[in-house]
């Protein structure tokens, strides 16, 4: 290593500056050894005391890791290493940990959670599987109970009170995906009571690589069934037929308004069968007839779209193409179907959703721990602002990694394979073969049985047996066949006389997309200055080596003329291997960066709606709200029925004002006259709604401002998805994707908030009195049915796939 290596080595500076902090601790061991339990017990208090005093951290993280480390010698009968409570001064910091496996990460842990809970406003720690939050839960929870903290676990299907149980103790176990979701549920609610999570502090990510890295590109979806069936589509096309033009509706041909009169809604009512459109319960018809009326009156076929193979496609109105894919939003499509007689598509409604990224950003300090991490540092630095620390192991690691052997074809490479288990089988030396699929796994277990040899087959399906089955596999003349990511978590220990034999031995029967796994596997063997040794089976037939290998490895192979059944093993085939992985590792890269560059502008979005929705729970009086949302929709009303002589279009402002059932005729021709005559007229029937309701008005008013924020919402979210597809192919247009989508996400954004604020003050002026808890527990009810949506995908084996001059306190908030 030159001299400039070591002077700008920042892993090494990072090290240098934890070992002086760990010679503190350790100076203070023979100190708090003396102490009895109960004085053990009652640092606690001594360190939430000097907190509110005025300490950080930062001033007491000596003292408390020493107390953490007595303790778990004390309750667990485990002490930390040095090199262990050099990871907890990372995870502190807010780091992202690389430590092997077997250096104890879950211990670690400990350190950096007691430290951080002593503030009381809870750590999460965030796990892989329910499996492992439960069992690090109760393994680990001695600790903390020992000095006066409580421990929680979530777990998939568990109640709210269960849940929010959970989370008001100091530290919180669970998976990242039950974290995500809870929070996107938490924005559900119609009453704060009924949240669980209580702010996102401090969280530290287990296996960070898997969860922060790989399970980034798909985001986490609150869905549910479209709840309306095709057949309504179809219902209301037709209701829109029988209604009249100016009699029962208007159209407001600029803004393609359509505005319900007072006789075309009691028409409606007889024709639905119900007592008020305007109740709650009966929103979704008043979309429906709007959407129904715009379709046929305003969606022309063959000019705005074409109906091809039975399918409505959309016109460009700019162009002159046909935008395949593309879908009108909010239900209009679904109406110009059911106009134009064909299929009407239902689709599962978005709800809610968010990703890692965003989710895990949101808390005032992450930090995450895993055994692969380096290779992945600059986007754990540029998405999360964490760097990687490589801490290094307890005993030096004496494993033996040989170069891979490269087969010809899938069989021969098969065949090789069970040929080296035989032969390592005979010396009862324990195997873990690692496969990148199920179907692999299985199609060499079948190979296994023909030759009579005994072994375990470990899909990560079962996450108690698999930490059952890795626990055995360090037993001599144990096989065990897993896919790569089993084994994430768990601790293969090696049995008596197995050391002897040379110690686990890895072999890895296909090359994954990222080098992580590879090493995370590689890594299962040689823990501790155990023995090991691992070793990869390849063949030019394996997906990484056919699509990214490239014709060199091909030449290379007829070249050199190999015979059938023999391999080739040589370092520049890895190195090119190594090449490939790191292509498709980028290709990875970019995905997730532009995953996030389009979530990070929803992410404003989705904070703005949510903080607005937090808002309305809280207060009890919504009159100051209410008076800018009503002068906003003045505003809006007046300003779109200026002249070009700059007075005010009474007609049609007076069209307008009819659906907030405002039935006197404008008589103003000065703009801001007129502006404050209309918002006393609307004002004046909104207090007198108000007299009318009396005490109950404002339970009425939250439970319709947050149905329409989210139905608006979930409105939007559809519209996004359409807005995704569609940018996506504006990159062969030269046209930068990510600018499209943030400006005309923002154009949607503005009219989701035009629409809020609109349907907000038709509703309220319209309201009669009805019985709404009956609907409040309907509501509830669907939250519950909600569907929780986190897939995963692969490069390889899946394709990828109103300028308004506005005062700004007034609306919600949106950065641009």
């Amino acid at each position: 290593m030159s001299i400039l290596t070591k002077i700008f080595d920042k892993n090494k500076r990072m090290l240098n500056k934890y070992k002086k902090i760990v010679e503190k601790i350790n100076s203070m061991e023979s100190k708090i050894e003396k102490l009895s339990d109960e004085q053990l017990k009652s640092k606690t208090n001594e360190f939430k005391k000097r907190l509110s005093e005025g300490e950080t951290l930062d001033d007491i993280l000596v003292e408390a890791f020493a107390v953490v480390r007595e303790t778990a010698k004390r309750v667990l009968k485990m002490r930390h290493f040095d090199v262990q409570l050099m990871g907890g001064i990372a995870l502190h910091e807010g780091n992202i940990a690389e430590m092997k496996t077997g250096e104890g990460k879950t211990l670690v842990a400990t350190l950096p959670v007691y430290l951080n809970a002593l503030t009381e406003k809870g750590v999460h720690l965030a796990t892989h599987n329910d499996y492992l939050a439960k069992r690090d839960a109760q393994w680990m929870a001695p600790v903390y109970e020992f000095l006066g903290l409580s421990v929680g676990f979530i777990q998939a299907g568990m109640d709210n009170e269960e849940r929010k149980k959970a989370y008001e103790c100091d530290v919180t176990y669970g998976t990242a995906n039950e974290f995500g979701f809870d929070y996107l549920r938490d924005n559900l609610v119609y009453d704060l009571n009924d949240k669980v999570q209580r702010g996102h502090h401090y969280a530290i990510v287990d296996e960070a690589d898997s969860i922060l890295i790989d399970e980034a590109r798909t985001p986490l979806i609150i869905s549910g069934p479209s709840d309306t069936p095709s057949h309504l589509y179809t219902k209301f096309a037709s209701i829109a037929k029988k209604l009249k033009r100016d009699e029962d509706f208007t159209l407001d041909e600029k803004s393609k308004a359509v505005i319900l009169t007072d006789e075309g809604i009691s028409r409606l009512e007889k024709m639905l069968g119900i007592e008020n459109l305007y109740d709650p319960k009966n929103i979704h018809y008043l979309f429906h007839t709007l959407n129904a009326l715009k379709a046929l009156h305003y969606f022309k076929r063959d000019k705005d779209y074409i109906i091809q193979d039975g399918e409505v496609i959309i016109v460009d109105e700019f162009t002159g193409r046909l935008m395949h894919g593309r879908r009108y939003s909010e239900g209009l499509h679904q109406a110009i179907e059911a106009k134009e007689g064909v299929k009407v598509k239902e689709e599962s409604l978005t709800y809610a959703t968010i990703t890692f990224q965003n989710y895990f950003r949101m808390y005032e300090k992450l930090a995450g721990m895993t055994g692969t991490a380096k290779t992945e540092e600059d986007e754990f630095k540029q998405i999360y602002n964490c760097e990687v620390v490589v801490i290094p192991t307890n005993k030096p690691v004496i494993r033996k990694d040989k170069n891979d052997l490269i087969y010809k074809t899938q069989k021969e490479k098969w065949n090789a394979v069970v040929n080296e288990i035989k032969k390592r089988y005979k010396k009862e030396q324990p195997m873990l073969v690692g496969t990148t699929s199920i179907e692999t796994s299985e199609l060499l277990s079948s190979m296994l049985k023909k030759e009579g040899i005994p072994h375990n087959v470990l899909n990560a399906k079962y996450h108690e047996k698999e930490a059952e089955i890795i626990a055995q596999a360090g037993q001599k003349g144990m096989i065990t066949i897993a896919t790569n990511m089993a084994g994430r978590g768990t601790d293969i220990k090696l049995g008596e006389g197995v050391v002897e034999l040379g110690g686990l031995y890895v072999i890895g029967t296909e090359r994954h997309e990222s080098r992580r796994i590879d090493n995370q596997l590689i890594g299962r063997s040689g823990r501790q200055g155990d023995p090991g040794e691992s070793r990869f089976f390849l063949s030019f037939e394996d997906d990484l080596l056919r699509l990214f290998g490239g014709d060199k490895l091909k030449n290379i192979m007829n070249t050199l003329k190999i015979e059938d059944g023999q391999p080739i093993e040589h370092g520049l085939l890895s190195k090119i291997i190594r090449d490939a992985q790191k292509r498709v590792e980028g290709i990875h890269f970019s995905i997730r960066k532009r995953l996030f560059e389009l979530d990070s502008i929803m992410d404003y979005q989705r904070s703005s709606i949510y903080s607005h929705r937090d808002w309305i729970l809280g207060q009890d009086n919504y009159d100051e709200h209410l008076k800018e949302i009503f002068e906003d929709v003045v505003e809006r009303l007046v300003e779109s029925s200026i002249t070009e002589e700059e007075t005010v279009d009474k007609e049609n402002l007076s069209k307008k004002l009819l659906a907030f059932g405002i039935v006197e005729k404008i008589e103003y021709d000065n703009i801001e006259e007129c502006k404050d005559k209309v918002f006393k007229m609307l004002w004046d029937r909104y207090l007198s709604k108000k007299n009318e309701f009396g005490d109950e008005f404002n339970k009425l008013a939250k439970f319709i401002m947050l149905r329409i924020i989210d139905e608006r919402w979930r409105k939007h979210l559809e519209a996004i998805e359409h807005l995704k597809e569609a940018v996506s192919l504006r990159a062969y247009g030269q046209k930068d994707p990510t600018m499209e989508f943030k400006k005309e996400s923002y154009i949607l954004f503005e009219e989701l908030i035009n629409n809020i604020y609109d349907d907000t003050v038709s509703y309220l002026l319209r309201i009669i009195k009805v019985d709404t808890s009956k609907e409040e527990e309907e509501t509830k009810k669907k939250i519950h049915q909600l569907n929780f949506v986190h897939n995963d995908g692969s490069v390889i084996n899946r394709a990828e796939k109103r300028k308004e001059k506005k005062k700004s306190h007034k609306r919600i908030k949106i950065k641009r």
